[in-house]
């Protein structure tokens, strides 16, 4: 593989001025990458420098980085909904395929990883049927490794194999799976057992050296392969594995019951090792408790000791994790009687419970010196287990089985702990935050399963322990047992009611100010919790439930100008400049609470600060998230209360959203559009000079250049269309428009995007604008047609088609599509609309579409006409469908949307789309007079009836399903109407 050296040092050049401090700098690095991406040979530029020695190691790791990323991106999906316009070139994948496993083994450790991650994402399309060559290369390399005594190599390899596997772990069952797991046991599984037991002997032969360096790479080996036997393994037992069982726990069972040298312990290598084979042992306890019974005891008994010898491993805590993830899943199985005697459960609770509950020297460490991970870990249950959740789910596993036994005993501990606080407090605060964790763990919450199990009062304790501390007034003293008061309030917050969150809000509120960031983030994230609580009603008479807010604007107003400047300072606290927690706070106060008067300039001008800030070197996707979230809020909120304050929003935003667009900052464009569209929305016609600047700019091809930006592009698209449609006549604007709908609509990806913008344009345009370009847009449509079916496509083709008959006509709608073959329409109908109007979802589209049909029985003339009646029979026929259908759904369960912006996931810092949920603006619905589409059909028929007695009752006899005559009927008795 031969890349141009003066190409891998421009290139080299690039990476180094992505890390420049000099932000022009590095964005032009930038875009000269994003430039260069599209060219055929980028792929194999970036992995000829990744593998190229003559340069810097930081350019080839960033190299090997962005290689693995557009792997991810661009390597041909089997999707058929997969676009494949930004693929890679077919011939850059098959000499990445046949260069990258021997580059990756010469690589060093750090590259190597990413290159490993990188052969998994074009693995994950090709392997194996694409890539038939790429297992037995790893077998052979690995044969010769291993007879070469070459571990560093054989671990190259495994740790490719890891990555290859690893798809095996979370896939969705499915017989190609299967047959892709038979292929690889069938090329592997033999090879692995062999480099295993050789590697075990291997270090049998050498384990009483007390050199960790020479030992370490041998631990390395054995940890890899017992995570590839995981893997192997989680999807069924294999042959192969079931007949070698004794095997592999042979040597399992000798890695937790050896003892080696101090030093080789102390290094962490055998305890990293001990972990992979506690995951294997839960995955057979979970999955193949009958063929592993046999061994269960034996390990039960290793596991304990395990846990109860004294080490100094750095990886002792993440193996104490999985080494009490094994017993838990022992003491929920029926082997649970391994530990149901009262001498092994206290031992239990004494031994491996409380030491590992109690806050250890790396958790106040972590919470000093790292506090986002310590509260990702703690308050959020990150995918990561720490030993205090992995004990008190222990003890949840032991109370399933022996409930009062727990309870009692869990009890006398937290009353215990309590106690020796209350003789020291200054010393013993640790033991008041145990007693706090092990409530929070055991104590039943609303959703949880299983009953909970009761250890204390929970009203007393509440009343006793907890709010003692919100109120006490040397509130900045042991900020950890604070934190863990704030989240205590934040696992139980249902539970407490209404008038006790409030009355106890202002204590809270001064926690965030804190000097702590824990402390200060946990205090926000209770606040920005209780404000989303939802109370479940059900609606009377009705077989639908809704989730209405407890805490509406008027309990917080009061509070709100506080919580507001106290977040405002806090985010000036070192370390909480960009803290994604207190601005989702100020996003969710914001949203909820009336706000106006001087505090809505202060908050405005403050947030605007932050984004100039931020504008330098965006880092932190959440919060910046909520960070646009919160000034979508404001403007939304104080905007429709009081539209004076329009210009002041405009005055204050204008300058840095035009930056973002000027310098471009592509990480903030999809946000500076959607709150452009916001400002647009709220602004009155006739728009001012700068927006209609921008509205040239949006008409701009080179605008849409972006596919992260479309979906904002058309939100404010639709803002321009809905404030200014008579002025699409001028300046070519409307054909722009078009050239840009054309173009969206032929890709699967923005296809969505296209129908808003098109749904916009009819309902705000009329026809005699429209009319001349009608033609070429459902030329333009039914041409995507002939190769795109799918539901999702075909659905808002009728749901497009419908809002033509609803806003123009139902004879526009026949005549416009006729133009463009004769009876096209009747043939769009038999063939499309009535097959799909019954997958229709949505309340407002459903009520479109069924009312657009109804007025197609009833005004049109082709299906008026007596050879139609099949044709009218089976559109009536298919309505009733949709109309039952939405009343067979069952309970359902109704949400206001004031958390929509919670669920808003942002991932790493390529450029994507996040909606905006303050931003929005709720879809026009152009049949406001239809109060009730069922009883429009009814009515409708029965006046078309009255008209023709006698002539659509035979009709529907013999075209309408029996099932839905009989809905139908129902319909008409129930809104008193006739069909005669």
């Amino acid at each position: 593989m031969e890349v141009p050296p003066e190409m891998l040092d421009t290139l080299a050049g690039w990476f180094a001025q992505t890390l420049s401090p000099d932000a022009a700098a590095r964005r032009a690095a930038e875009q000269s990458l994003s430039s260069a991406a599209s060219s055929p040979g980028f792929a194999l530029a970036l992995l000829g420098l990744a593998s190229s020695p003559r340069h810097d190691l930081q350019a080839r790791l960033a190299a090997s980085v962005y290689f693995k990323n557009e792997l991810r991106r661009r390597w041909p999906k089997p999707s058929p909904d997969a676009d494949d316009a930004d693929n890679l070139p077919a011939s850059d994948c098959a000499i990445i395929k046949t260069h990258i496993l021997q580059l990756l083994l010469t690589a060093p450790p750090l590259i190597q990883s990413q290159l490993s991650e990188a052969l998994a994402a074009a693995a994950a399309s090709d392997f194996p049927a694409k890539w038939e060559s790429l297992l037995p290369s790893i077998v052979s390399s690995l044969g010769t490794a291993l007879s070469a005594g070459d571990v560093p190599a054989a671990n190259s390899l495994l740790a490719s194999a890891v990555s290859l596997f690893s798809r095996f772990r979370n896939a969705f069952d499915t017989n190609t799976l299967r047959i892709d797991l038979k292929y690889c046991l069938e090329g592997f599984a033999a090879p692995l057992l062999e480099v295993f037991l050789s590697t075990s002997r291997r270090l049998q032969a050498s384990a009483a050296s007390a050199n960790p360096l020479e030992l370490r790479p041998v631990f390395e080996c054995l940890r890899l392969c017992s995570e590839i036997f995981y893997s192997l393994n989680s999807i069924d037992l294999p042959e192969f594995f079931e007949d070698h069982m004794r095997e592999w726990m042979t040597e399992f069972r000798a890695f937790l019951t050896t003892s080696y040298p101090p030093p080789v312990e102390a290094d962490g290598a055998p305890d990293a090792l001990r972990a992979a084979v506690c995951d294997n042992l839960q995955l057979y306890m979970e999955k193949y408790e009958e063929e592993f019974r046999g061994y269960l005891k034996e390990f039960v008994e290793a596991v304990w000791g395990l846990l109860m010898a004294p080490t100094v491993s750095p990886s002792r805590g993440q193996l104490a994790v999985t080494a009490i993830r094994f017993l838990t899943t022992v003491a929920e199985s029926v082997h649970h009687a391994l530990f149901g005697t009262p001498d092994a459960m206290k031992q239990i609770c004494d031994s491996v419970v409380v030491p590992n509950l109690r806050l250890q020297d790396e958790d106040e460490e972590s919470f000093e010196v790292n506090w986002v991970e310590y509260v990702r870990r703690d308050a959020e249950g990150s995918d990561t287990d720490t030993l205090r959740r992995a004990a008190c789910r222990l003890l949840r596993g032991l109370a399933a089985n022996y409930r009062e036994q727990v309870a009692a005993l869990v009890s006398a501990q937290v009353q215990q702990m309590l106690a020796a606080y209350a003789a020291d407090r200054a010393n013993n605060w640790k033991e008041k935050d145990a007693a706090i964790y092990l409530v929070i763990a055991l104590m039943q919450k609303p959703g949880a399963t299983g009953g909970g199990t009761p250890v204390v009062d929970m009203e007393s304790f509440f009343t006793s322990v907890i709010v003692p501390e919100l109120q006490a007034a040397d509130w900045q003293s042991e900020p950890m047992l604070k934190a863990t008061v704030l989240r205590f309030l934040k696992e139980f917050k249902d539970q407490i009611p209404k008038a006790t969150a409030l009355a106890l809000l202002p204590s809270v509120t001064r926690f965030l100010t804190h000097e702590s960031n824990v402390v200060h983030s946990y205090a926000a994230i209770f606040i920005e919790n209780l404000l989303i609580t939802k109370d479940v009603v059900q609606v009377p008479g009705v077989n639908v439930v809704t989730r209405t807010s407890r805490y509406v604007a008027a309990d917080i107003s009061s509070f709100a100008q506080q919580i507001i400047q106290s977040l405002s300072m806090a985010l000036n606290y070192p370390d909480s400049y960009e803290n994604p927690y207190l601005m989702k706070c100020l996003m969710r106060v914001l949203g909820i609470a009336t706000i106006a008067g001087q505090i809505v300039h202060e908050i405005t001008a403050r947030l605007v600060g932050i984004l100039m800030e931020v504008c330098n070197n965006p880092k932190n996707p959440d919060f910046n998230h909520y960070l646009f979230e919160s000034l979508a809020a404001v403007i939304g909120k104080a905007g429709e209360q009081d539209p004076a304050l329009v210009p002041l929003f405009e005055a204050s935003l204008f300058p840095v959203l035009q930056r973002i667009l000027v310098e471009d900052i592509s990480e903030f464009w999809p946000y500076a559009f959607q709150i452009f569209a916001q400002l647009v929305n709220l602004s009155q016609p006739p728009l001012s000079q700068n927006y209609m600047q921008l509205f040239g700019v949006l008409l701009s091809n080179a605008t849409w250049d972006r596919p992260p930006c479309v979906p904002a592009l058309v939100r404010l698209l639709r803002a321009f269309l809905r404030k200014i449609p008579n002025e699409l006549n001028q300046e070519g604007r409307l054909p722009n428009i078009l050239v840009i709908f054309r173009s969206l609509v032929s890709r699967t990806s923005t296809e969505d995007s296209a129908f808003y913008m098109l749904n916009t344009l009819v309902q705000n345009v009329g026809f005699d604008t429209m009319s001349p370009h009608i033609g070429e847009i459902w030329s333009t449509l039914f041409t995507r047609l002939q190769t795109r079916q799918a539901v999702k496509f075909v659905n808002s083709l009728v749901v497009v088609m419908s809002l033509v008959s609803v806003k123009y006509g139902p004879g526009v709608l026949v005549s416009s599509v006729d133009t463009v073959q004769p009876n096209l329409f009747t043939t769009i109908l038999q063939r499309f609309w009535i097959p799909n109007l019954k997958l229709i979802k949505g309340s407002l589209e459903i009520k479109l579409t069924t009312v657009a049909s109804t007025k197609l029985l009833c005004e049109s003339a082709v299906l008026l006409d007596a050879a139609a009646a099949q044709t009218w029979g089976k559109l009536l026929d298919s309505i009733v469908t949709l109309f039952s259908r939405t009343d067979q759904d069952g309970a359902q369960e109704q949400n206001d949307g004031a958390d929509a912006a919670n669920s808003q996931k942002t991932s790493g810092y390529s450029v994507s789309f996040v909606r905006l949920q303050y931003a929005g603006k709720s879809d026009d619905d152009l049949l406001k007079e239809v109060n009730d589409p069922k009883q429009f059909l009814v009515t409708s028929l029965a006046s078309l009836s009255a008209q023709s007695p006698g002539r659509f009752g035979p009709v529907i006899e013999q075209h309408v399903d029996p099932a839905n005559k009989g809905a139908l009927l129902q319909l008409c008795a129930a809104y008193n109407a006739n069909i005669v």
